[in-house]
């Protein structure tokens, strides 16, 4: 939540929202509020309203999601609320919810707040002031160090091969882990289903990494039902298609720098800042053998994975001081989903080339993390752990 004193005038929050007709099935069950006028079609029909409209109470519900979960977040006990109904709202309707700080009193940590709530068509459908006052917790500061801390992961890229064997790594080693996905959320529910035990919290979040807006929500969400980030691991990456550079163009390129460094951006933007206020934190990213072995028709991975290698180094330089480490995980061609569409012939000649003659397996990546995870990794930072079974050795 917000403290206090980190509150101006003129901060804003809000969210937006799609009625269904399930929201409003669901609110008369709660409520009891059956009245024809939002329940029955040829009733709504003969009024001037003509189709049945969703309770006023139901759209200002909203409002304390605003300012429950955002502005100014936990601890904010709402205590009252003017409200003005001017438009109808019906069913398939999107409404967004906004709230701006007006003003703030001092003496008893309350704030006053504007809401308005707004369908798509930017009409203003219901206006009121609200009053908030802030109860914050008496916090007790926490030394630095996992002992003090309770372990919590963030998982980005958690549905892919080697994210799942991390996800379920982490939760054997205790920690409270989120599931990150972009698109695959049934193999996000599946899983979190499968981790969930008696110990362990086990939530899934997603977002798509390359907008900032999504990963400040995520981040958000996260903190919110886990309580803090301990761990960032960023398993993501982009699909390896083989294309020469003749044939490339600077959108094959972009895409593979937006998923690597741009995603990367954001989430060091929102949860570095967390790390320093606990003094603690621990960021694991993933590189690629190709980098010092390139293979043909990757340039745009191999490209996108070297600028991820510079930047995790120059975080760790960076962020050292502030008991944050940062260090990098190189796997060789691993037994994933990600290699389906590569010749069962190329993926022969790997494993024979590696001394261990075999390719990596999820699990062996998941060892590795788990390891710079653990506390006998506190003193590493800046570091590369290559995977490859022997073929590169430094």
């Amino acid at each position: 939540m917000s403290k206090y004193e980190a509150i101006k005038i003129g901060d804003k929050a809000e969210l937006t929202h799609t009625i269904t007709q399930q929201d409003i099935e669901h609110f008369v069950e709660l409520t009891g509020d059956d009245n024809k006028l939002h329940i029955d079609e040829h009733y709504a029909e003969s009024t001037v309203f003509k189709k049945p409209v969703a309770h006023g109470m139901l759209g200002a519900s909203f409002i304390s999601t605003v300012i429950g979960t955002k502005l100014p977040g936990d601890g904010a006990l709402w205590f009252a609320q003017s409200l003005e109904f001017l438009l109808p709202v019906r069913v398939g309707d999107t409404i967004r919810v906004t709230a701006e700080v007006l003003n703030k009193h001092d003496r008893d940590n309350i704030v006053e707040l504007q809401t308005v709530i707004y369908n798509q068509h930017k009409q203003v459908v219901t206006t009121g002031i609200a009053k908030v006052k802030i109860i914050e917790p008496q916090i007790v500061p926490v030394p630095a160090g996992t002992s003090d801390l309770r372990k919590v992961a963030l998982i980005i890229g958690a549905t892919g091969g080697i994210g799942r064997e991390v996800c379920r790594q982490l939760t054997e080693d205790g920690y409270d882990v989120a599931i990150h996905y972009h698109r695959q959320e049934k193999v996000a529910l599946d899983l979190r289903d499968k981790l969930k035990n008696s110990r362990n919290k086990c939530i899934v979040c997603t977002a798509d990494i390359a907008h900032e807006d999504q990963v400040a929500e995520m981040v958000e969400q996260v903190v919110r039902q886990l309580g803090t980030i301990t761990l960032l691991v960023n398993c993501v990456t982009a699909k390896l298609p083989t294309t020469k550079l003749s044939s490339l163009s600077w959108e094959d390129m972009q895409h593979h720098i937006d998923v690597n460094i741009k995603g990367m951006f954001h989430l060091a933007k929102f949860i570095v800042p967390i790390f320093e206020g606990q003094k603690y934190g621990k960021i694991i990213t993933f590189t690629t053998q190709s980098i010092e072995t390139p293979t043909v028709g990757w340039l745009p991975y191999i490209t996108a994975k070297s600028a991820l290698h510079g930047f995790s180094k120059a975080m760790a330089v960076e962020l050292a001081p502030k008991g944050i480490t940062v260090n990098m995980i190189s796997p060789g061609m691993t037994d994933t989903e990600l290699i389906m569409d590569i010749p069962e012939k190329s993926r022969l000649m790997v494993a024979a080339r590696a001394p261990l003659h075999r390719l990596a397996r999820p699990e062996d990546i998941a060892g590795a993390v788990s390891f710079l995870a653990s506390s006998k990794a506190d003193y590493i930072t800046g570091e590369t752990i290559r995977i490859n079974g022997g073929q590169v050795m430094l």
